[in-house]
């Protein structure tokens, strides 16, 4: 089992800070604004209120009517709260899901770029992760030629993201209705779709697997708090799904780690009760912040970019560099980029190996206006 890569540089990041090292932070998805007002108050609240006991495996009643409620605002979705799971972080549903519906040697296909963590995941739950390359010219995007190609009489599962981590791409309606048609014709194949970029959306709207008819019953969608919201340390996550496989995460998660922290599921509550226009503030730095790192990564040779439609995340190709000296260094790959940039312009960035791209590195623009400046002008001299 492999290290998270995500985690391991933001550890090598913060080794070298230690050092004193003016290390800027472009690689961990965790957003850089503070939690809104009234999500503190509603956590607050439920301290002074002693909610401490041990709470139910699958969450509170109450946030589970919450997420309900969410599911049918934000998505059209309806769900009862036996189908509904609080799992600590999105990562723990993920966690969840592959343990309960993989057996060995069930194939699981995975779009790449894909986030770090899902082959992993599979691989641990006894499953085989099959991957399909895509390219920056596809904006990262698999085609129903793609899906259908990968299938076998083992396929399992189908799992992605949109808005996508790594890459930031967003599947339209009409892109997933293309994928669920391939789908069809695999009444076996289920679906596990992550959502929890959801709200982080430039691209005029988001849009679900499991809002078709024909997907409901086959698809798993899986949410969070932690980029919307800015409660990344908060660590809740939920998913909506079939009631059977909904059942069998309780039973997994009751066997691991019990229900998620009663307080933050409190703070959740505020959080999923509130409009989406309460978190409009963030989403807009977002895109702006979108818009002014294309155009400093635009000004360096070699890097190859497109503009993403979701999440905050540029993936740049640069295979441009490789076979070149730099720094007294030749490159080979998107690795040593990564490391090259972490050790001669102070800025964290991940390599897209470990999300199944050899070609590019992913840099996270969750960060300030200066910081994005700073490190952008730190890699066009280190590259230039």
């Amino acid at each position: 089992m492999a290290t998270s890569a995500t985690l391991a540089m933001a550890a090598k990041a913060r080794e070298l800070k230690n050092e004193g090292k003016d290390i800027i932070g472009l690689s961990l998805g965790e957003p850089d604004f503070t939690i809104p007002g009234f999500i503190k108050d509603a956590a607050i609240k439920a301290i002074n209120d002693d909610v401490h006991a041990y709470p139910p495996v699958d969450g509170y009643a109450e946030l589970k009517k919450a997420i309900i409620n969410k599911f049918q605002r934000d998505n059209s979705l309806h769900y009862t709260p036996a189908q509904i799971v609080v799992s600590t972080g999105a990562k723990q549903s993920l966690a969840n899901l592959t343990m309960v519906m993989l057996n060995p040697g069930d194939e699981v296909i995975l779009p790449a770029p894909y986030w770090v963590s899902y082959s992993d995941l599979v691989k641990l739950s006894d499953g085989v992760p099959v991957e399909i390359p895509t390219t920056i010219d596809t904006n990262f995007k698999i085609t129903p030629q793609q899906l259908e190609a990968a299938i076998s009489p083992k396929t399992k599962l189908l799992m992605y993201s949109s808005p996508c981590n790594p890459s930031g791409s967003v599947y339209s309606k009409e892109e997933l209705r293309a994928l669920a048609d391939v789908l069809q014709k695999y009444p076996n194949i289920y679906v596990i779709s992550d959502e929890i970029y959801e709200h982080i959306n430039f691209a005029g709207g988001h849009f679900s697997m499991a809002q078709f008819d024909d997907m409901y019953d086959r698809t798993v969608v899986v949410n969070g708090v932690s980029k919307a919201f800015a409660m990344t340390g908060w660590r809740i996550g939920y998913i909506g799904g079939p009631e059977w496989i909904a059942r069998a995460c309780n039973k997994m998660q009751g066997q691991i780690t019990s229900g998620a922290n009663a307080i933050a599921q409190m703070a959740t509550i505020a959080a999923l009760e509130a409009p989406v226009s309460s978190i409009q503030y963030m989403i807009d730095a977002f895109k702006n912040r979108r818009e002014l790192i294309l155009e400093l990564l635009n000004e360096i040779p070699g890097l190859k970019t497109n503009s993403p439609e979701g999440a905050f995340y540029v993936f740049p190709d640069v295979t441009s560099f490789f076979g070149k000296t730099i720094q007294g260094k030749t490159i080979h790959t998107a690795d040593e980029v990564s490391m090259l940039l972490l050790e001669h312009a102070l800025v964290a960035t991940v390599s897209g190996e470990s999300f199944g791209d050899p070609n590019c590195i992913r840099i996270s623009y969750a960060a300030s206006e200066q910081e994005i400046r700073e490190a952008m002008k730190r890699v066009k001299a280190v590259l230039t």
